[in-house]
């Protein structure tokens, strides 16, 4: 990134439309198709890598585009192509016959307590969950429990 930073300052002090500033776009342009095919690449690894390993995978069906706006993550969001993820995911399982469980964006997963079941509302700002049955854990570790239950409850019901 730091390469790529660096090209982008250079063609900005660039006169636009000359020689030099024309070499310049190519060499930016083509750093940042090397980070895009980087990024497709972990990617392809990463779900591939999941595709072998597991029958079944659960994901939360989540709304990126709202939340980058939302939570003001911004392009970090963006950056991660939750849904070039999940499309990699599916067409690999479906390869080797396996299932890709979405759970629905609306359920709690982070607002339920995973082992007792009772629900409260949590602001972003905490990330520990704390119930009142005396379970504290880490707020996305219970999110995690939460999902994987929903998705083997899901699964249950085909």
């Amino acid at each position: 990134m730091d390469r790529l930073t660096k090209a982008q300052r250079v063609l900005s002090r660039r006169i636009k439309g000359s020689e030099r500033w024309k070499k310049q776009r190519l060499f930016v342009a083509k750093l940042h198709e090397k980070v895009a095919n980087q990024r497709k690449n972990s990617l392809h690894h990463k779900s591939k890598e999941l595709a072998t390993v597991f029958d079944a995978v659960a994901v939360e069906d989540l709304n990126m585009k709202g939340m980058s706006r939302a939570l003001k993550f911004g392009k970090s969001v963006a950056d991660n192509d939750w849904v070039m993820f999940t499309t990699y995911l599916t067409y690999k399982l479906e390869e080797q016959g396996k299932k890709l469980i979405k759970v629905d964006k609306w359920f709690p997963s982070t607002q339920t307590c995973s082992c007792c079941g009772n629900k409260k509302e949590m602001p972003m700002s905490v990330r520990t969950y704390e119930c009142s049955c005396g379970s504290i854990m880490e707020r996305d570790h219970n999110a995690a429990i939460n999902i994987k239950n929903e998705a083997i409850r899901l699964l249950a019901l085909e």
